[in-house]
């Protein structure tokens, strides 16, 4: 599992603890509010839990004291994540005071994990639904409103909820999410996500294509192709991507590199990304297909966690520091204009100063263009939990974790000031937080670009010519 706080990728470390607040028209029942924090599969399984409510008669609101049913989704892949859903359920509670009848309920990682404490210890909440139980969500509510408690955590070999058409909400409307596997393999010793999201398991290409179809057909421009680890996609007419190796049945299976070429097909109109890669199976048929079609945006996730063989061989992450290497030269061979960047972790167990400058060093040679920065946090049940001493001091994991941020800092605006006089396409995502004359988008390498607003509006495709930048943004003109 990747620690896809996308960027994706998408969502970063201050956009973790935010909550959105999701807004759509549904029946003219009960009211729905849902608050969705980490990684962007919680923010599409939220717009997949409010669509199976609408059906039932939902309308979702923003105003969180209107809501019959409140639903946090939640994240477990750091503490300080739960620590901030904790304050939230207590907010939750108090507005529950004035008006008893509301249900609160807890869903996504958080809610596997510590089911039997927020129930019955805390009593935080009246439900608590895993990420795989979506669809009973509409008996636990029931369930819920006599008085009792609702669980349901049970995980799936098969449940990818494929034929269900996600409610888009939030968002801005020319971007949009769409989940291509459920669950992960790969058990990253730091990584509670296995055990939250349960086993890997593969959606129907056609009707991943046939989503982003309908996507297009509403308006939307750019599509980013979710999975804890897109790369191991494998569609081989249903089954676990295992069992599907196992018995031999490959014929007819579709890769992640031809899903991604049939989504590309679908128009050139629309912009794809995908997230979040792993170093291991990132295989050069991706890279070709991205070379091949210019919808396929020039950009790369691909988290190293560490830049030390002997730490990426305690995480069990399946490469090592060479590896990581080759995988960046080859990217940078085939589509050599490649965005790139990464997750990195710091204090993880046993870590030594030799250890951390191995870290640095690495980010120093492949110069990524941002990050995604942290410090270990212990997580229950994992690999490193049972078997490994959180032996790192505090003081030393926040030390280490500024001056990988130092160098980060340093490399991004190296990044930007290279992109000085080039000329991108750029998707107009909206106007700038800072200026109603300003709009701002994303060119194919995922970098932010501010130019001013002109005649040009929200979904436009434009030229832009890069004349100033910072550490985080590219500032240009628009050029025919």
């Amino acid at each position: 599992m990747q620690n896809q706080d996308i960027s994706v990728k998408e969502i970063d470390e201050t956009r973790q603890g935010e909550a959105l607040e999701m807004v759509a028209k549904g029946g003219s029942g009960k009211k729905l509010y849902i608050e969705s924090y980490g990684c962007a599969m919680n923010f599409s399984d939220s717009e997949i839990v409010a669509s199976v409510l609408i059906d039932e008669g939902f309308e979702t609101t923003k105003v969180m004291e209107e809501a019959d049913v409140i639903f946090v989704n939640t994240c477990a892949i750091r503490d300080n994540a739960e620590q901030r859903v904790r304050g939230r359920l207590d907010q939750f509670r108090k507005v529950k005071k004035s008006k008893p009848d509301m249900v609160i309920g807890v869903m996504g990682c958080m809610a596997e994990r510590l089911k039997s404490k927020l129930l019955e210890e805390e009593k935080l909440v009246d439900i608590v639904v895993g990420p795989d139980s979506y669809r009973d969500l509409p008996n636990l509510v029931r369930v819920a409103e006599s008085g009792q408690k609702a669980v349901n955590v049970l995980l799936s070999r098969e449940e990818t909820y494929a034929d269900i058409n996600p409610v888009r909400l939030g968002g801005n409307g020319v971007s949009a999410f769409v989940s291509i596997t459920r669950g992960c393999d790969n058990m990253c010793s730091f990584c509670v996500v296995p055990f939250t999201r349960g086993r890997e398991r593969s959606r129907d290409p056609e009707s991943i294509v046939a989503e982003c179809t309908q996507l297009l057909a509403n308006g939307y421009k750019e599509v980013t192709l979710l999975g804890q680890n897109v790369d191991s996609y494998l569609w081989g007419g249903g089954g676990l991507k295992k069992d599907i190796i196992a018995r031999g049945d490959l014929t007819g299976t579709v890769s992640f590199a031809e899903l991604l070429i049939m989504v590309a097909k679908i128009s050139p109109e629309l912009r794809v990304r995908f997230s979040t890669s792993h170093p291991k199976d990132m295989h050069d048929d991706v890279l070709y297909a991205m070379a091949e079609y210019h919808n396929i945006c020039s950009y790369i996730h691909l988290p190293v966690q560490s830049g030390s063989t002997r730490l990426l061989e305690l995480m069990n992450r399946g490469y090592s520091r060479e590896w990581y290497f080759e995988r960046m030269a080859k990217i940078k061979e085939i589509v050599p204009n490649c965005g790139l960047s990464t997750d990195i972790i710091t204090g993880f167990c046993t870590e030594t100063e030799e250890d951390h400058q191995d870290t640095l060093s690495l980010m120093q040679e492949v110069g990524f263009d941002f990050a995604y920065m942290f410090k270990y946090s212990e997580r229950p049940g994992t690999a490193a939990a049972k078997k490994m001493e959180d032996d790192i001091p505090e003081e030393i994991k926040q030390r280490r974790l500024a001056e990988v941020i130092e160098i980060q800092a340093k490399n991004s605006h190296e990044s930007n000031k290279k992109d000085l006089g080039k000329t991108f396409e750029v998707l107009v995502e909206g106007t700038s937080k800072k200026s109603e004359e300003m709009l701002q988008g994303r060119n194919p390498q995922n970098k932010v670009i501010v130019f001013p607003k002109e005649n040009f509006k929200k979904g436009d495709y434009v030229n832009v010519l890069v004349t100033d930048c910072t550490s985080a943004t590219l500032l240009g003109t628009a050029v025919k």
